[in-house]
């Protein structure tokens, strides 16, 4: 039966960017059922790719982690389900194919913050805190914090906040480059929707194919990393947006370009 109150939002302005809102009060608790209709949003997206995606938790908080209700600690497949319920998720975030921000407001802990780390870049606001508090409850973070925390903000860093439990401010979130940027907390949806429309105008193939150069080539040594990218700039020879830009720019200098996408 279709849910009253659907756990995931999703719509899409006339620019074609894709807000993704977490609509389960009041802390927006990642649930199994929230994770699994995330997925299926992400996979209406992959078949009918925006130009850009917001993921977005409401004016109040992002998201303040798991549903602690869920872990059931006399099931002997509860972690087993969790931390696949979150891989998958967070994995589906990651491979979209378009740029994906997150618009952070107050708390983005655990799961939330797993969910923000899988994202392209992340818009906090000023009161924002974020953390990994996982240890806290004598556990560790399962949906991806103990691999992409570190591969952001570097090991040492990422091992002193897993380790502590302790929430960041926005400010030492954006000087450790947690964050991309911290506004003030009105302006968070605005500035991220902003951010988002710019990225949509953008050579969308070349942005998918910069992505997954980045993101495969990060795993690499860099001899790999160079011939993954060598690759994707051979690729992207071939798009129409290629064809578009660089006549563009001979005809009319930088910055005129009107993208197809394709």
């Amino acid at each position: 039966m279709e849910e009253e109150h659907p756990p995931v939002l999703l719509t899409r302005n006339s620019d074609n960017v894709a807000l993704i809102t977490l609509n389960r009060p009041k802390a927006n608790a990642l649930s199994a059922g929230l994770l699994d209709h995330l997925c299926k949003v992400v996979s209406e997206l992959v078949e009918d790719p925006p130009a850009s995606v917001v993921l977005y938790g409401g004016k109040r908080l992002f998201s303040a982690g798991a549903d602690i209700s869920e872990m059931d600690l006399d099931d002997p497949d509860i972690a087993s389900r969790i931390v696949g319920n979150f891989h998958e998720a967070t994995a589906a975030l990651a491979s979209l194919p378009r740029m994906v921000i997150a618009a952070i407001t107050g708390y983005a802990l655990g799961g939330g913050l797993e969910l923000a780390l899988s994202c392209d870049i992340r818009i906090a606001g000023e009161s924002a805190k974020l953390g990994l508090p996982e240890v806290t409850l004598g556990i560790l973070p399962g949906g991806g914090g103990t691999q992409r925390l570190p591969r952001l903000i570097g090991a040492s860093r990422a091992k002193e906040i897993i380790l502590s439990g302790r929430q960041i401010d926005a400010e030492e979130a954006l000087q450790i480059g947690l964050v991309n940027r911290v506004v003030p907390d009105g302006d968070v949806l605005d500035e991220a929707m902003a951010a988002a429309t710019e990225y949509a105008g953008g050579a969308l193939a070349a942005q998918a194919l910069v992505k997954r150069a980045i993101d495969e080539g990060i795993e690499m040594k860099l001899n790999d990393g160079l011939a993954v990218e060598r690759n994707v700039f051979e690729e992207v020879f071939r798009t129409d947006d290629a064809r578009i830009g660089i006549t563009s720019f001979l005809e009319s200098g930088p910055g005129r370009a009107h993208f197809t996408g394709h």
